[in-house]
């Protein structure tokens, strides 16, 4: 079913990277406000000889994004901002409709030549190119991953993984493998990373995550058996908390947060 888009505005995602462009605004008290650049022109002309992509907005507004060879310097009316920092400044909508966009150039990036005779790639659509020579199709890449709240009485378990940015602890998680479904993933990551067996596995929900290109999909299983054995190369720390016991966890960005929220609010007295 097509979206019906208002053609009024064009908003434009333009990316450093995973540097996002904003346009800054102010409040009648002076502090700084921050929105997606909005016009029937570009920013700052910014688009001469930059691949061009239609995106269709979570907003339901007419998008475009493109990519710069190198970051735009900040000033009182712009500034650059990591995506996943872009969260706490901007609307969820227009997060959203950013991280699409991220998804789609960094497909662009990736997939100039036909991984299969080298060919260079011509686009189709906005969301699928083709060889002209063996006609190979390719279409932005999805990486699917599982994220899993496991519940032990009034406990949760969490854990801490060598690439975790910052102090925090979160949630088992791990990508799907080939031929797997959701729920044999589950099984396999937790056993893999904590040397625990799960059970009642029931889906929760799902998260785009585009850093640069996956979905996260949430699950709730119950404690079955086992002591923690952590996965050194993957883990620095897990164990069993309680709600008054809890370590820092995510922010209320991710998946993980809301699962852990979720569980707060089943365990309040």
């Amino acid at each position: 079913m097509k979206k019906n888009i208002n053609t009024n505005v064009t908003q434009w995602f333009v990316f450093f990277k995973d540097q996002l462009l904003l346009h800054k605004g102010y409040t009648n008290n002076g502090e700084a406000m921050y929105s997606i650049p909005v016009g029937e022109e570009s920013p700052l002309g910014l688009d001469n000889g930059a691949n061009v992509h239609e995106v269709v907005s979570f907003a339901g507004k007419q998008a475009r994004a493109f990519a710069v060879n190198e970051p735009i310097a900040e000033t009182e009316e712009w500034v650059m901002m990591g995506l996943r920092a872009s969260y706490d400044y901007i609307t969820t909508d227009a997060y959203r409709s950013a991280g699409k966009a991220y998804q789609i150039l960094y497909w662009d990036e990736h997939s100039r030549f036909c991984p299969v005779c080298g060919t260079g790639m011509e686009q189709q659509t906005p969301i699928m190119k083709k060889c002209p020579s063996c006609g190979n199709e390719m279409f932005p890449p999805v990486s699917t991953a599982i994220i899993v709240l496991i519940r032990k009485e009034k406990e949760i378990l969490l854990v801490r993984a060598h690439n975790f940015r910052g102090t925090f602890y979160g949630l088992v998680a791990g990508f799907l493998e080939a031929g797997e479904t959701l729920e044999e993933c589950v099984e396999r990551e937790v056993l893999e990373e904590t040397g625990l067996k799960v059970k009642n596995i029931r889906y929760f929900g799902s998260q785009p995550w585009p850093y640069p290109s996956g979905l996260m999909v949430g699950f709730i299983a119950d404690y079955e058996s086992g002591n923690i054995k952590i996965q050194k190369d993957e883990l620095s720390a897990a164990a069993f908390f309680s709600k008054d016991s809890l370590p820092e966890i995510p922010r209320k960005l991710s998946i993980a947060r809301k699962l852990i929220d979720w569980w707060l609010c089943e365990n309040e007295d």
